[in-house]
């Protein structure tokens, strides 16, 4: 089945990605938001610049521990219910934080809202994955990234609302705000079925069955699917009795002690992860207001009303990404993104260090920074920002799906911490036109990355999968196949 041709969307299946996507707009939102707040926060509870790097970095850093565990639990508690606990756990951390009177009270609600990150990184995208039909697959797998833009977006547009209030009441309602869409996003979970192919790993192939017919747009379509899942699940089980129960058992034994296959395929996803956190996006994202100020931005309700143009820039962009990824594939995005942030980080880079030596700071130069960090934004939306999570929770085998992607997603958010609470450390000793130079040098080692490793995925079912891993792709990549035993 070719993903190049024209397809309808399955409705339902739409729906319920739709439905699973939206606990990425709580990360989106907070990465919003707190980019503004922490300027009132610095003012209200009289922290330091360190402390804010603490409190921004603190969520990503413990986000580790939902990452971690979300492979796990989802095994065993299902995908779905994994998606209710992300969202309740976000909403303690966000009333936590909200309601908040001093610095570690702040810091014990970030704690609790990022293992809820945690989770929900990591099961969206595979829940969304494992649902989907293989043409519309790169489509529906993509959204958790336009969530998260859309909800740096909120953020964004919260902060500009809210900055004309006093400041010990304005950015403790900036991230409250967070625990209402956690409650809507639980109560919207439980209209969803849950993931067939976890079904199936169950025993429980007649409600499989029914999810396939739902999510298929002909009968035939949904039996083939359903033989291509029951023959992996039975491999799996012939392969290793105990995996019947689907809790994962062995599988960090296979991560440990990886063959050959397995090992390029822990390159993959562990490099892409790696490589979308140590672009900086997330830092430049949380630190605009501090960019442009140094720029010569001045103004609150002018540094806020920049971010608004760059979110809306980020959102567009990323909606462009995600209709385009089932036609021209995953590589040729993830390439062009790669290659356009290294030249808008070193775009960027320039303006700020000529901006550096200026005490009159000229329109056009700070016309510059601001386009080349709206260029930067949005070359990662097209490419590494919606498909990391795609790839990553693609290229597994059945067992070791959401166990190897939470492990890839743990990489992710331990990089995104320490980039987080180094930034304005970093970027003070060597200023920030050093740092962005810094950046655009990872991210042409990114793009040589992406291409030597990265193979062409669209259009495969996900028991396909396997089969692009096998010889040397036509297009450069190295490849091979990993059975889904």
């Amino acid at each position: 089945m070719e993903a190049s041709r024209t397809t309808l969307i399955n409705k339902y299946a739409l729906a319920c990605a739709l439905l699973a996507s939206t606990n990425s707009i709580l990360l989106g939102y907070d990465i919003g938001v707190m980019s503004g707040a922490v300027l009132f926060i610095k003012d209200n509870l009289k922290v330091s610049s360190t402390q804010i790097e603490i409190l921004v970095g603190s969520l990503n850093v413990c986000s580790l521990i939902g990452s971690f565990a979300s492979g796990r639990t989802s095994d065993w508690i299902g995908r779905r219910y994994t998606i209710v606990l992300a969202a309740a756990t976000f909403f303690i951390g966000a009333l936590l934080m909200g309601f908040a009177t001093n610095f570690w009270f702040l810091m014990a609600g970030r704690v609790v809202a990022g293992i809820g990150v945690g989770y929900s990184l990591m099961i969206a995208p595979v829940y969304t994955a494992e649902l989907s039909p293989a043409v519309t697959r790169g489509l529906l797998t993509s959204l958790p990234e336009v969530f998260i833009t859309i909800g740096i977006l909120l953020g964004y547009i919260i902060n500009y609302a809210l900055s004309g209030l006093p400041s010990h009441i304005n950015w403790r309602l900036m991230v409250g705000f967070a625990a209402v869409p956690a409650v809507g996003i639980a109560g919207g979970v439980m209209f969803m079925p849950e993931s067939p192919r976890w079904l199936v790993m169950k025993g429980r192939v007649g409600e499989a069955k029914n999810v396939l017919r739902k999510t298929s747009d002909s009968e035939e379509e949904a039996h083939v699917r359903l033989e291509e899942i029951t023959k992996a699940a039975l491999d799996v089980v012939a392969c290793d009795p105990r995996a019947d129960t689907f809790r994962g058992q062995g599988v960090w034994k296979e991560f440990l002690k990886p063959s050959p296959p397995l090992r390029r395929i822990l390159i993959a996803a562990i490099g892409i992860n790696f490589f979308m956190q140590a672009s900086g996006n997330d830092a430049v994202v949380y630190y605009t207001p501090e960019v442009f100020k140094a720029a010569g931005i001045r103004h609150r309700k002018q540094l806020f009303g920049v971010t608004i143009i760059m979110g809306l820039a980020k959102t567009s962009c990323v909606l462009i990404s995600a209709f385009f990824l089932d036609r021209f594939g995953r590589r040729p995005l993830l390439l062009l993104g790669s290659m356009g942030m290294a030249i808008s980080l070193a775009g960027l880079g320039l303006g700020s260090r000529f901006l550096e030596h200026l005490n009159h700071k000229p329109t056009w130069a700070i016309g510059l920074c601001v386009v080349a960090v709206c260029a930067d934004v949005s070359f990662f939306s097209i490419g590494l920002g919606p498909i990391t999570w795609v790839y990553t929770s693609e290229i597994f085998p059945m067992r070791l799906r959401a166990q190897g992607s939470s492990l890839a997603v743990s990489v992710n958010r331990l990089v995104s911490g320490i980039v987080s609470m180094t930034f304005l450390t970093i970027s003070n000793k060597i200023t920030f036109g050093g740092m962005f130079f810094m950046l655009s040098a990872i991210m042409v080692v990114a793009t040589v990355f992406f291409y030597f490793f990265l193979p062409e995925t669209k259009g495969r079912s996900l028991e396909e999968m396997g089969t692009i891993f096998e010889k040397k792709d036509t297009e450069g990549s190295k490849v091979i196949e990993v059975s889904e035993k």
